[in-house]
Formats: structure tokens, C-alpha cells, sequence
């Protein structure tokens, strides 16, 4: 029961972190110096990142009507106007061709060096310094477009450059925990001219493919032999984080319309600052 409830409260953060540009990753790593669970270190890497499978299934409910590119409902883009071609969404189809070029970078750098990045990297000291650049970089990018107005107002009007520009910025999350994915591509989407609601939007979206991608690897390197409590940690963690993320989603959805994202960059720095102070008197690491 103590590991369903220490799964329970994995599930609340990763519901709350993935979708905030905070870290999803880095907080998970920060949770487990804090509460281990009682599982076996392959399990773990495995959980860490399978866990985030609740959070997209949120993304894919909310935002069903956006990116499934079949039906003559709402179709504004028809392939052809009768036949087969009248349930085809174009729009859709160049959506996710786009979001398939931000994927490549990340995509090709994590099937070659994940293991690599993860010996390296997956530590508190890293996860605290990427808080804080990334922290900062929120909170100077919002100063230097203060008062400009956004290129890109709409994810149809993101280009296949803009597409790989994204996925650039992403890459840099794939490396380094802490940076969060979500934080690195809002980040670059607003550095290149796209609107904060549309680069939250599009975050949402490139997740989908990136985190499954990410989760079936870890699943075909743990092997498929859950004990029967594994199997109960990952699915509550997994259930849990799905709830949380329905809550969440929609939130920032509604506070971008009218705030930016400076709040989320102290927060960051902050905590990256309590995590070092912690790592230096021996709290954690």
C-alpha cells in the first residue's frame, strides 16, 4: 500500500510538471532523492518515462478534434470533395508532417546516446543548473517581446523551418534533465516569432509522438515481465498522471491568454537555487 501511495503522489507531479514549463523530468528525479520507491533500478528508468504515458492521453482527448485527419465532420481542408478523399483532413496531415520534422533531432540523438545522457546527466547538480538558465531564459525572452507582436498566430501557419527550429530547441532537452521539453520548445517557439498560445499549443502536440516514442524504448529494453505490484505502481502512476494532466492542460490554456510565462521562470530559478543549496549541505544527491 505505502508504494501504491508513493505512486499516487509520482502520478500528481508528473501530471503537474509535464505540461508547466518546469520539468517534468528534473522534478521526478528531485522526488525520488526525496521518496524512492521500493523498485528495482531498471524498473525505475522504466517508470520514470512510461508514466508519462497518462499525461498524453490527456493531450490526445483534449485536442482530439485537432489532430485526428479523418472525417467529413468540420473537415475545412478535404482532400477531394467526394469519395475517400472527402473523410481526408490535409490540414491535419501537414500538422502532423510538421510535427514529425521537430521530432527528427531529438529522435535521432536519443536512439543513439540516451543510455549516455542518462549516465551523465540524470543528477541533481544538472537538473538545478537547467532550471535556472532556463529559468532566466524565460524571463528574458518575454522582456525582449514585450510589446511586439507574434509572426505565427495560428499552428497552421508553422512552417517545415519553424517545424525543425522547435525540434532543435527540444534536442536540448533531450539532453539535459531539468531543462524541460515543454519549457525548451516554448522557449525557441517564442524566440522565432510564434505566439505563446500557439507554442503551448504545438508543445501539447509534439509530445504526443516524442513521449510514446520515448516510452515504448524503455518498455522493449525493460522487457514485458511486470511483477504484479511493478505492474500496479506503473498503472496507478499512469492513471493518476492522466487526471491530473486533464486539469493542468486546460489551465495553462486559460492563464496564457492573459499572462506570460515570467512566473514560471522564477519559480524555476528558485527551486533551482533551494536544489544546489540542498546538494551542498547534503540533503540530496
Amino acid at each position: 500500500m505505502l508504494e501504491i501511495l508513493k505512486a499516487i503522489l509520482f502520478g500528481i507531479v508528473e501530471g503537474i510538471t509535464e505540461w508547466l514549463p518546469i520539468s517534468s523530468t528534473g522534478h521526478m528525479i528531485l522526488l525520488d532523492e526525496i521518496i524512492k520507491l521500493d523498485v528495482s533500478e531498471e524498473f525505475y528508468s522504466m517508470f520514470q518515462v512510461v508514466i508519462q504515458l497518462g499525461a498524453i492521453l490527456a493531450v490526445v482527448l483534449i485536442f482530439w478534434n485537432q489532430i485526428w485527419p479523418f472525417g467529413k465532420k468540420n473537415n475545412q481542408a478535404p482532400l477531394a470533395k467526394s469519395g475517400i478523399g472527402a473523410w481526408i483532413k490535409t490540414d491535419i496531415f501537414v500538422l502532423w508532417f510538421h510535427i514529425l520534422v521537430s521530432c527528427v533531432p531529438a529522435a535521432v540523438v536519443g536512439l543513439l546516446w540516451d543510455d549516455v545522457f542518462e549516465a551523465l546527466f540524470y543528477n541533481y547538480t544538472t537538473v538545478a543548473i537547467m532550471l535556472i538558465i532556463f529559468g532566466v531564459a524565460f524571463i528574458v525572452v518575454e522582456n525582449m517581446k514585450s510589446g511586439h507582436n507574434a509572426k505565427i498566430n495560428a499552428v497552421a501557419d508553422i512552417t517545415y523551418t519553424t517545424a525543425f527550429l522547435i525540434g532543435m530547441f527540444q534536442l536540448i532537452a533531450a539532453i539535459f534533465p531539468g531543462t524541460s521539453r515543454s519549457g525548451a520548445t516554448i522557449v525557441g517557439a517564442l524566440l522565432i516569432g510564434v505566439s505563446r498560445t500557439v507554442a503551448a499549443e504545438y508543445t501539447f502536440y509534439l509530445a504526443i509522438p516524442v513521449m510514446f516514442g520515448a516510452s515504448l524504448l524503455k518498455i522493449l529494453k525493460f522487457g514485458f515481465s511486470f511483477t504484479g505490484m511493478e505492474a500496479a505502481i506503473l498503472l496507478v502512476g499512469m492513471v493518476v498522471a492522466f487526471a491530473v494532466s486533464m486539469f493542468v492542460i486546460k489551465f495553462l490554456m486559460s492563464y496564457i491568454k492573459k499572462h506570460d510565462f515570467k512566473v514560471f521562470g522564477w519559480y524555476r530559478i528558485i527551486l533551482g537555487i533551494i536544489v544546489l543549496a540542498c546538494g551542498i549541505a547534503g540533503l540530496i544527491g
